[in-house]
């Protein structure tokens, strides 16, 4: 049957500029299809947002003995994740930092100004690499209080370390997670070795607020330390590209919206929203049930795979009205953009941020701009689907 191969068509490379049938397909199917490979896939909202929520529902890979080492916390089960996600936190937000994100946005604004500066009309820039990639790198870099110089570094170790995350049915992943391994490897290393730098003379930065927290009962232990400052380096820029970059070729793609926020700028964090639930950043996540598990009639055992497809619950027509619609006045706008329960995207209220000022700054830009490949050219990842470049004329 076509809908058992609905994940292989989805995550196939070929689908990468537009998916969304696929989905449309998924959901005609479902809300529960099990595919080929014995794993069960699932994008309805509802039950998505249920599964989210519920703990039966394991992310830990260790469940499926595919790693034996502590991963980070975005992939334990309570109480480990909770426990880990809370000393994270710490340095991160409330209560104990309740404005270092929000003290971000002065800094976020000089970035986003020194990007545009080499922005000159008629020039042909590539939007990835000349603007929406270099500003969350280096908003995570002044966060964590890693050298921006050593970008290259660790843009190497997490291009291997998502390769290995990502949905690859019925594909050969042996290469993919051993290069992912050792990237892990040396990045936490490097990580660590940064922080202990820190040790005694802190400066304003997480990595020093890792390491010389003075409660002992609150400390990361080295391999809590390596796995959580990798999780929040890569996962502090890789999922907010993406949501910068599809939110700009949206709006170059529907100028009649372009130009409704121009005229009202106020409309950004709506507009944000809407693009988090319209082209996501994240499409997929997996999670394996302890015990069989009955989801819309449909028993799931065991063991078995759950690919809980996001983007596809977030254009349900069970939920939203005119789902594949771009509307950044849409109300009651509960996407599954950052996910749900309690595993919502940790650094969400940053990525909103940089979103908003990614964008509104772009906007008398884009407003001229002439897209010079539609669609342009995607990364591999099906996971955090997002173009690789964006070739536009100023």
């Amino acid at each position: 049957m076509d809908s058992e191969t609905l994940l292989a068509r989805i995550t196939d490379y070929a689908s990468r500029p537009n998916p969304y049938p696929l989905y449309a397909e998924l959901r005609a199917a479902g809300p529960v299809v099990r595919q080929a490979d014995g794993s069960y896939l699932i994008g309805t909202y509802h039950e998505t947002a249920a599964l989210l929520h519920d703990p039966r529902m394991s992310v830990d890979p260790r469940t499926r003995g595919e790693v034996t080492h502590k991963p980070p916390f975005l992939l334990l089960d309570d109480p480990e994740h909770h426990r880990l996600r809370t000393l994270a936190m710490r340095p991160f937000g409330p209560p104990h930092n309740p404005g270092r994100v929000d003290a971000m946005r002065g800094e976020i604004d000089r970035i986003t100004k020194e990007l545009l500066a080499s922005f000159e009309a008629g020039r042909q820039i590539d939007l990835v690499d000349d603007f929406a990639y270099p500003l969350p790198v280096t908003v995570i870099c002044r966060l964590l209080g890693v050298p921006r110089e050593d970008e290259p570094r660790f843009r190497a170790w997490s291009d291997a370390l998502v390769a290995a995350a990502d949905f690859r049915p019925g594909q050969d992943t042996t290469e993919a997670n051993k290069a992912g391994e050792q990237a892990r490897i040396e990045m936490g290393g490097y990580l660590v070795d940064l922080a202990e730098q820190r040790r005694g003379s802190p400066d304003d930065d997480m990595l020093s607020a890792f390491v010389n927290e003075p409660d002992p009962t609150l400390r990361l232990t080295r391999e809590e330390l390596a796995e959580t400052a990798i999780l929040l380096l890569i996962a502090g820029h890789e999922t907010t590209v993406n949501l910068i970059t599809n939110g700009a070729l949206t709006l170059l793609r529907q100028p009649e919206h372009l130009d409704h926020l121009r005229r009202d700028p106020g409309l950004l964090p709506r507009a944000v929203e809407e693009l988090l639930r319209y082209e996501p950043p994240v499409h997929m996540r997996e999670r394996v049930p302890h015990g069989d598990i009955d989801v819309a009639g449909t028993t799931i055992p065991a063991g078995a795979s759950v690919v809980l497809a996001l983007a596809s619950g977030s254009r349900d027509p069970m939920r939203f009205h005119e789902p594949d619609r771009f509307d950044p006045t849409r109300p009651d706008n509960q996407h599954l953009g950052f996910g749900s329960g309690i595993h919502l995207c940790y650094g969400g209220p940053l990525a909103r941020i940089e979103a908003q000022a990614a964008l509104g700054a772009l906007l008398p830009y884009l407003g001229t701009a002439r897209l010079l490949q539609d669609p342009p050219p995607y990364r591999q990842n099906a996971m955090l689907r997002g173009p690789r470049h964006l070739p536009i004329q100023l």
